[in-house]
C-alpha cells in the first residue's frame, strides 16, 4: 500500500483556510462545530493531509465569512514546489498572524524598524546556534 503526499494546491488551501480561521479568531474547534466535523478534521484541512470536497469549500467559505476563490489565493505558484517558503506559508505558521497584526498596531515607524531588527537578530542568533542551541560551524 503506497501513501500519497498531499499535492501542492491541497496544501494552499489548507494553509488558506488556517489563515481564514486566524483572522477571524477562531479554534479548530470552532469551526468545525460550524462545520459539523471534529477539529481533527480541520487540522487534517489544514495540513492538507485530507483534501476539502466543493460543498465543504463552500460551507468553510461561508462560515469564515470570505469567498470561495480566496481560498486558492497563491494556487498559481503552488503546483512548483519551492525550499523557499513563501509568504502565505510563513503566515499559516502558528503565532505568525498574531505577530503580523500586532506589528501593524505600532504607527511609530522607528518602533517598527526596532522591532524589525531585534526579531532579524533573534532569528539569525538561533541559525548560528542550530537547533540543538550549539553553535554551527
Amino acid at each position: 500500500m503506497s501513501t500519497r503526499s498531499p499535492r501542492p494546491v491541497d496544501v494552499l488551501v489548507g494553509q488558506n483556510i488556517r489563515i481564514g480561521r486566524l483572522q477571524k479568531g477562531l479554534s479548530q474547534t470552532e469551526l468545525g462545530e460550524g462545520l459539523g466535523v471534529t477539529f481533527q478534521q480541520i487540522q487534517k484541512y489544514e495540513k492538507g493531509a485530507n483534501r476539502v470536497g466543493a460543498g465543504r469549500l463552500q460551507q468553510i467559505a461561508d462560515v469564515l465569512g470570505m469567498p470561495i476563490p480566496a481560498l486558492f489565493d497563491g494556487a498559481a505558484t503552488a503546483a512548483h514546489d519551492s525550499p523557499v517558503q513563501t509568504a502565505r506559508s510563513l503566515l499559516a505558521k502558528p503565532h505568525s498572524l498574531r505577530l503580523v497584526q500586532a506589528f501593524d498596531k505600532i504607527k511609530n515607524d522607528a518602533a517598527q524598524l526596532t522591532i524589525l531588527h531585534l526579531i532579524e537578530s533573534i532569528g539569525e542568533s538561533a541559525a548560528r546556534r542550530g537547533s540543538r542551541g550549539r553553535k554551527v560551524a
